[in-house]
């Protein structure tokens, strides 16, 4: 089979892309890509937004390649998108089968299934779109043979939506091929549309804490799997090799669970003289000192810690499992061991008040970290927070392309969702306009990094608040 995966065009247009500056590789696609390559199949990549392909040029692309089969991939932000994608290819060919996977159809296959999509794939989708593609390349879009295939969901003959057994999670991560890379335009991937050889790795999958805004859990499922060291050193020693790469991304949720993963990570690093910088993102509560200074003598240059709010109740209410002092003590060791840290928060959970949110952004100023993220409490489909919150009709802006966690969309118990979008904002300017936090970039020479990251998501969204405002 001639199979296209594609993220979809026009989505670089979109609030989220606008504000981050950044184009990074579709790393599930290139997964699925590799597995469907190993099995036989042709397959060809388009990462829409990275290569500028707009509409028009991907159904032209379409029309030339003449695929057997289209995959899609979309975010809840960025579905709207791909929904326009699959009414554009119906229209070109109506018999075309297109597939479509990722968190936001995983949990909302209805409105895939509503919107022309001919198959959705649930979960961790690998195995899944292989056993598929093999399906219809032998009976085509044969319903009862799609009754057969585990983690999909499709419409029968009547119309009725079918969603057939859950595929298990794949236990042993080292058994996938490595990211089919060679299909991905490596050279053209920036962070803060700067051009820059950088390459995106996982090392585990799942989560075992269900932290109720988080997808991951719900998503990649509750037990963490560990690639092994060996596999993952292997992976990262074969792109350095291919793509010249010095910096290495990892984009586990949580990269220092496991205690022995990261030791055995490391030791291979050394055997193999891999001289590489990477990011992880981490825990307070699985972070000692001794393992902080291990990852900054091995090339680690910047540690992500989701500390999430100055409540201890918050936390406790949201599943996080982490104190308070747990945070305090690990940006201490932060401070003496002169690392480089980013910290996240999140604001306006349905429960909190204006001053709980004020307390989160003086907080994070108190931690000193190098960088904050703040981030609004956005109910994505399949967490527990948006089941309370449609439970309890919390959401009032229902327009899929704003949930981006950089404005409100949902009201609280005691705040209104522009009061949360104010609070944001608060947050920014308490944490960024401190003196010491100035001298300190400009000492470090990084000023006008963190300028340009701070007017790439900041000014635009002001801007967009205040015409808004006019318009209204």
């Amino acid at each position: 089979m001639k199979v296209l995966l594609a993220v979809p065009p026009g989505i670089d247009k979109l609030e989220l892309y606008k504000v981050l500056g950044l184009k990074a590789p579709p790393l599930g696609l290139a997964w699925i890509a590799a597995v469907l390559e190993n099995a036989g199949h042709k397959v060809r990549i388009i990462d829409s937004p990275t290569e500028g392909i707009d509409l028009g040029s991907f159904i032209s692309e379409v029309k030339a390649w003449g695929p057997d089969v289209v995959g899609l991939t979309a975010l809840t932000p960025t579905v709207y998108k791909a929904y326009d994608t699959v009414k554009a290819i119906k229209e070109y060919d109506k018999d075309l089968p297109v597939i479509m996977g990722g968190p936001h159809v995983t949990f909302m296959y209805d409105e895939a299934l509503s919107h022309g999509v001919d198959v959705v794939v649930r979960g961790e989708g690998e195995y899944t779109t292989l056993e598929l593609v093999n399906t219809l390349e032998k009976v085509g879009m044969d319903r009862d043979a799609l009754k057969e295939v585990k983690g999909i969901v499709f419409t029968d003959r009547n119309g009725e939506v079918v969603k057939t057994r859950d595929r298990p999670i794949i236990r042993n991560l080292d058994e996938l091929p490595f990211p089919a890379r060679h299909l991905l335009p490596m050279d053209k991937y920036t962070i803060f549309g700067k051009p820059i050889r950088i390459i995106h790795v996982m090392a585990s999958r799942g989560c075992p804490y269900g932290c109720s805004f988080c997808s991951t859990s719900y998503y990649w499922g509750r037990m963490i799997r560990y690639r092994s060291a060996k596999n993952v050193a292997d992976e990262i020693e074969d792109a350095v090799n291919r793509y010249k790469a010095r910096t290495i991304v990892f984009t586990d949720d949580e990269f220092t669970l496991g205690k022995r993963f990261v030791y055995e990570f490391l030791r291979e690093l050394d055997e193999r003289g891999l001289n590489v910088n990477f990011s992880c993102g981490s825990r307070v509560d699985t972070m000692d000192r001794e393992m902080m200074k291990a990852l900054m003598d091995h090339g680690c240059t910047a540690l992500y810690f989701g500390v999430e709010s100055a409540s201890q109740d918050t936390i406790n209410r949201i599943g996080k499992r982490i104190t308070i002092d747990q945070a305090i003590r690990v940006f201490q060791w932060v401070h003496e061991l002169k690392a480089n840290a980013v910290a996240s928060f999140v604001i306006g959970f349905p429960w909190e008040t204006i001053d709980d949110m004020k307390r989160t952004a003086k907080f994070a100023a108190k931690l000193d970290p190098s960088y904050a993220q703040f981030t609004v409490a956005t109910p994505y489909p399949g967490t527990p927070l948006y089941y309370q919150a449609v439970n309890e009709n919390l959401i009032e802006d229902w327009n899929w392309e704003h949930y981006t966690t950089l404005r409100a969309v949902m009201r609280g118990y005691r705040f209104t969702r522009q009061q949360a979008d104010k609070m944001l904002q608060y947050a920014y300017r308490v944490f960024y306009m401190r003196l010491s936090f100035i001298a300190r970039e400009l000492l470090s020479g990084r000023l006008s990094t963190i300028i340009t990251a701070i007017k790439n998501s900041v000014v635009p969204w002001f801007m967009d608040r205040l015409m808004r405002r006019e318009e209204d």
